[in-house]
C-alpha cells in the first residue's frame, strides 16, 4: 500500500488502518495548532484591542458589551468572538468659541486649542468600546469639539472677565475638570489645553489693558521727575564745591598781588551774585517742572478713579438687571407650569365625566335593546300577537301588582280607634267594619290600574260590574 509521504512496507507488523488514523489525527493536530496561532492576537503599545462578541458576563451577571486589552495579548475565538483596535494618538481640536456670554453680560471670544486621546483607564476604556469604535477620527474630533463647546460656555457663564483675563490658571483648572469629566463619558482624557487669546465686541478688555498702561506710564514719569531732580541738585552742589575751591585757589595764588585784591574781591562779588541768581532760577525751574508733573500725575490717578467707579457702576447694574431678567422668568415658568397642570387636570376630569356618561349610556342601551328583544320573543311565543303577548306579561305580574296593592295598607299602624257605633238605627253592619271596608276600598282595583295605564284588564281575569247603590266606579268581579 503506497501513501503519499511513505511507503508502508507488506512484511511490517502494524496494521495499515492504525498507521492511517496516526497519520490523520497527526494532520488534524497540526491545523488545529496553526489555527490557534492565527487567532492569538498581540495588542500593540499604542492601541487598544476590542474583543467583542460573546466576552463573558460582569459580576452583577449582566452580559458583557466588550473586553478591552491594552499592552497585552488575548487569543480570538472564532466564530463566536471579533475584534477591532482602538488609536491612543492624541487628536488635536481647534475650539474657536465666539460670542460666549460671561458673568457680566459680556460676550467674548476665548480661541483655544485642546488635546485629547482615548483613556486607558479600566472603566473609561469600556466607555471607549461601546461609544467610540468604528468611528473615524473626524467623527471622534466633532464629537469632542461638541462638548468642548457647551462646556466651556457654561465655564465662562459662571466667571467675569476679570477672572479669565487676569487668573488665567483659574480658568484652565475649572475648563479642564468640567471638559475632563465629560469626555470620560465617551471614553477620552484631557491631555492639554491652550488658551490662544482672549477678546471681546465691546472692547472691555482693551479698555482694562489701556487703564493698566496708563497707570504704569504715570508712576515711570513720577519716578524719572524725582530722580532728574534729584540730579539737578547734586549737580548743582558739585558746580558750586568746585567753584569754591577754584575760588580759593585763585585767591591765594593772587595773595601776594596788593594792587589786585580790590578788582579780584570785586569781581569775585559780581560773579557771585550772578551764581547765586543763576541757581535760585535753576531751584524755581526744577519746582515748577515738579510742580506740573505732580499735577499731570493727580489728573491721571483721578481720572483712572473715575473710569473705575463706572465699571464697578456698570458692574452692579449688570448683576441687579440679571438676576431681576432671571426673577422674571422664574415666574413666568412657574406660572405657565401652573396652568399647564390646571389645564390637564380639567382635561382628565372631562375625560373621566365623558367616560362615566359614555358607559352609562351603552348600559341603557344594553339594557333596553335586551328588553326590546325579549318583548320581541315574547311576541313570537304568542303567535305574533302583541295582546296576547301583554296578556302573558300581565299574568306573570298579577301577583306582584295584587301584593303591591296588599302592601299599601299592611303596615299601616293604627294606635287607638275611637268608634260610637249607632249602627244607624238599622240593622246593617257597624261602623268599625265599614271603616276598614272604606280603607280597603280605597285602594284603586286592578281594571282601574289597567285603564291608567292604557290597558284593558284580559277577561280572564274577572267582568266589571255596575254599583249603582253607592255611585262607585266599575269594578271587576
Amino acid at each position: 500500500m503506497r501513501f503519499p509521504f511513505f511507503t508502508l512496507a507488506p512484511s511490517s507488523g502494524i496494521p495499515p488502518t492504525v498507521i492511517v488514523s496516526a497519520v490523520v489525527l497527526a494532520i488534524l493536530l497540526f491545523s488545529l495548532l496553526l489555527v490557534a496561532l492565527a487567532r492569538y492576537r498581540r495588542c500593540p503599545s499604542d492601541k487598544i484591542m476590542v474583543i467583542y462578541g460573546k466576552v463573558g458576563s460582569n459580576k452583577d451577571g449582566t452580559a458583557r458589551s466588550a473586553k478591552c486589552i491594552h499592552g497585552g495579548a488575548s487569543f480570538i475565538w472564532p466564530v463566536v468572538q471579533s475584534y477591532a483596535y482602538l488609536d491612543l494618538t492624541p487628536i488635536s481640536i481647534s475650539v474657536d468659541l465666539k460670542s460666549a456670554l460671561s458673568r457680566q453680560n459680556i460676550r467674548i471670544d476665548v480661541p483655544s486649542r485642546f488635546t485629547v486621546g482615548v483613556s486607558t483607564e479600566i472603566g473609561i476604556m469600556q466607555n471607549a468600546a461601546e461609544r467610540l469604535l468604528g468611528l473615524r477620527l473626524q467623527e471622534i474630533q466633532e464629537l469632542a469639539k461638541d462638548i468642548i463647546f457647551g462646556q466651556m460656555r457654561l465655564i465662562i457663564a459662571t466667571m467675569q472677565i476679570e477672572e479669565i483675563n487676569i487668573d488665567r490658571d483659574k480658568f484652565l483648572e475649572a475648563v479642564s475638570a468640567c471638559v475632563e469629566g465629560e469626555l470620560k463619558k465617551i471614553g477620552l482624557r484631557l491631555i492639554n489645553v491652550n488658551v490662544t487669546d482672549i477678546s471681546d465686541e465691546s472692547g472691555y478688555i482693551e479698555a482694562l489693558g489701556k487703564e493698566a498702561a496708563a497707570k504704569a506710564i504715570n508712576e515711570a514719569r513720577i519716578s524719572v521727575a524725582e530722580r532728574n531732580r534729584e540730579g539737578s541738585i547734586g549737580e548743582a552742589n558739585a558746580v558750586r564745591d568746585q567753584r569754591i575751591s577754584v575760588a580759593a585757589a585763585n585767591a591765594t595764588a593772587v595773595d601776594g598781588e596788593n594792587t589786585s585784591k580790590a578788582d579780584v574781591a570785586k569781581s569775585d562779588a559780581t560773579r557771585r551774585e550772578m551764581e547765586a541768581e543763576a541757581q535760585r532760577r535753576a531751584i524755581t525751574a526744577e519746582k515748577l517742572a515738579e510742580a506740573q508733573t505732580r499735577e499731570e500725575a493727580y489728573a491721571a490717578e483721578q481720572r483712572a478713579e473715575e473710569a473705575r467707579a463706572a465699571r464697578e457702576t456698570a458692574t452692579m447694574q449688570a448683576d441687579v438687571i440679571v438676576n431681576a431678567q432671571i426673577e422674571k422668568e422664574r415666574k413666568v415658568l412657574s406660572a405657565e407650569a401652573e396652568a399647564e397642570q390646571s389645564r390637564r387636570l380639567a382635561q382628565g376630569e372631562a375625560d373621566a365625566i365623558y367616560a362615566k356618561m359614555e358607559a352609562q349610556a351603552r348600559g341603557v342601551e344594553e339594557i333596553l335593546t335586551k328588553q326590546s328583544e325579549g318583548f320581541a320573543n315574547m311576541v313570537k311565543a304568542a303567535g305574533g300577537s302583541s295582546d296576547a303577548a301583554i296578556q302573558l306579561l300581565l299574568a306573570d305580574k298579577v301577583e306582584e301588582l295584587v301584593r303591591i296593592q296588599v302592601e299599601a295598607v299592611k303596615n299601616l299602624s293604627i294606635d287607638k280607634i275611637t268608634v260610637w257605633d249607632s249602627m244607624n238605627g238599622e240593622g246593617g253592619s257597624p261602623t268599625t267594619a265599614n271603616f276598614l271596608s272604606g280603607m280597603m276600598k280605597s285602594i284603586p282595583p286592578l281594571n282601574e290600574t289597567f285603564k291608567m295605564a292604557g290597558l284593558q284588564i284580559p277577561g280572564f281575569l274577572g267582568k266589571e260590574r255596575e254599583d249603582a247603590a253607592d255611585g262607585n266606579t266599575p269594578a271587576a268581579e
